[in-house]
């Protein structure tokens, strides 16, 4: 009668496992165990690389700006030939909508002035100065919200609405608040860009996987420590969109802050432009209107610079 083969030996793990097959070599009984090999800095370096994106030869640097830049080069020709075409269909005077070419004259004379850059000087303080501070409270009052759960159910709406409220609804309250002041202005780009900044961060915590958030208990993280170094971080990706978004707010906000209340003694972007309105200076208007829409653009390739290398970083893509 065949007898039956013995049942393998279980090990509570993968060293105990080794432990028994060398002492099985010491004794004389079992195969011989296999060697493992000890991996060098360089290989355990190696693993890490793999949580990040694959590497890709960059081509020539001058083809890749070509490759970036053509399309909006594009763009912008189509709208300028659009604009001549319809000049020159005359829906207009040309003292109400005036040509491309005479706007373009106009952007030429007027950078040249110290007193432009003054004003763009001055409308750039108050957007740096009012994102930052919105940046501030909307980071503050995000994580509150996604910490407590009560004070998510309290005002976890009224952040919403706050977000898609118009940022023009509040200058009435301001100028009665603050009357023509600096704060009337401040007051509206904060409130209009803190929101956005405050959902972007909560976004990303809610999102954050379950799994990690075990990993950094067991790892003993607690409090303020935990949100340092593991929620932030991992929330990055969609604060950095809130912030975007609170930019584009506060920026929206602050030039209809500058056309509705003039400070005296300032001269700033906006109220250049409300002047060249009230001498019917239609080409300087839309002068102002391109250089506002120039610095949102610059604005906002910086964000998306910044969006791309997190991405990377984050293998979320594979350029």
């Amino acid at each position: 009668m065949p007898t039956e083969p013995p049942a393998p030996t279980k090990y509570a793990g993968a060293r105990a496992g080794l432990e028994g097959l060398l002492a099985a070599e010491t004794t004389g009984l079992g195969p011989e165990p296999q060697k493992i090999k000890t991996l060098t800095a360089d290989e355990v370096s190696g693993l890490d690389a793999l949580e990040l994106a694959p590497k890709r030869e960059k081509g020539r640097l001058g083809l890749r700006l070509w490759n970036s830049a053509w399309p909006k080069l594009l763009a912008i020709a189509i709208v300028v030939l659009a604009w001549e075409l319809v000049y020159l269909a005359e829906w207009k005077p040309a003292y109400v909508f005036p040509s491309p070419t005479d706007v373009f004259a106009t952007l030429k004379d007027l950078v040249t002035t110290v007193d432009f850059w003054d004003g763009v000087r001055l409308t750039m303080t108050r957007a740096i100065t009012g994102f930052a501070l919105a940046v501030a409270i909307g980071t503050v009052v995000g994580a509150a919200v996604s910490r407590f759960a009560p004070l998510r159910a309290a005002i976890g709406s009224l952040i919403t609405g706050l977000q898609t409220m118009p940022s023009i609804m509040w200058f009435p309250l301001a100028i009665l608040l603050f009357q023509l002041g600096e704060q009337a202005i401040m007051f509206v780009v904060v409130i209009g860009a803190a929101p956005s900044v405050a959902n972007g961060l909560i976004s990303g915590i809610d999102y954050v996987p379950r799994t990690w958030l075990r990993v950094g208990q067991v790892m003993g993280m607690k409090g303020f420590s935990r949100y340092r170094h593991l929620i932030l971080p991992a929330s990055l990706p969609s604060f950095v969109s809130g912030l975007k978004q609170g930019w584009a707010f506060s920026w929206r906000s602050l030039m209809a802050g500058e056309l509705l209340v003039i400070v005296p003694g300032t001269i700033s972007v906006g109220v250049r432009m409300q002047n060249a309105r009230d001498l019917s200076d239609t080409p300087l208007v839309i002068s102002y209107i391109l250089v506002v829409l120039v610095i949102g653009i610059l604005i906002d390739q910086l964000f998306n610079a910044a969006d791309n290398a997190l991405r990377k970083r984050w293998g979320l893509t594979g350029s």
